[in-house]
């Protein structure tokens, strides 16, 4: 572009609007709503938005007793991912499953204060739906990076038939 003649008669170069670099963004800001508990127990306990979504669907019904195939369907998930879920919320205390005709699993906290922390971050999520899901999103990212580093180096191990 050429350059251009500003209100007093100087020259102006003609640059672009300067674009905001979301590849560059922090997630602290992407998530700067967030409570700091909520923020540590998403990182710390929320290994996936699946996870999550067992979690408040159980929570929403709390005296239903759900079953696998009921928690896949409503999750859009298949029973052996359903399965994973729902043993991964009962042994972190946030469901309790019982063995009377099939499995069957029902929100029960193991605390109070989980309980406290259960009801806070279904607060958060209703409200920041988007800040939530960057967060865990974020943290399989690390987890995926750090898996497929630590794959990259075991293969630097491998015997190769062509060595």
């Amino acid at each position: 572009m050429l350059p251009r003649k500003g209100a007093r008669g100087s020259l102006m170069s003609a640059t672009p609007p300067k674009q905001p670099d979301f590849a560059a963004s922090s997630l602290s800001g992407v998530t700067a709503g967030l409570p700091d508990d909520v923020r540590r127990f998403l990182l710390g306990s929320v290994s996936s938005i699946p996870y999550l979504e067992a979690l408040l669907l159980l929570r929403s019904q709390p005296e239903t007793r759900w079953s696998v195939r009921q928690v896949a369907q409503r999750l859009y998930v298949s029973d052996r991912r359903a399965q994973e879920l729902l043993a991964e919320l009962e042994a972190t205390g946030v469901v309790e499953g019982s063995p009377a005709e099939g499995p069957q699993f029902r929100y029960q906290p193991a605390s109070p204060e989980m309980r406290q922390m259960l009801n806070g971050l279904a607060e958060v999520y209703a409200h920041h739906l988007v800040e939530v899901t960057h967060l865990v999103h974020s943290r399989a990212d690390k987890r995926d990076k750090r898996d497929d580093r630590a794959q990259k180096f075991a293969d630097a191990f491998r015997w190769r038939k062509d060595a």
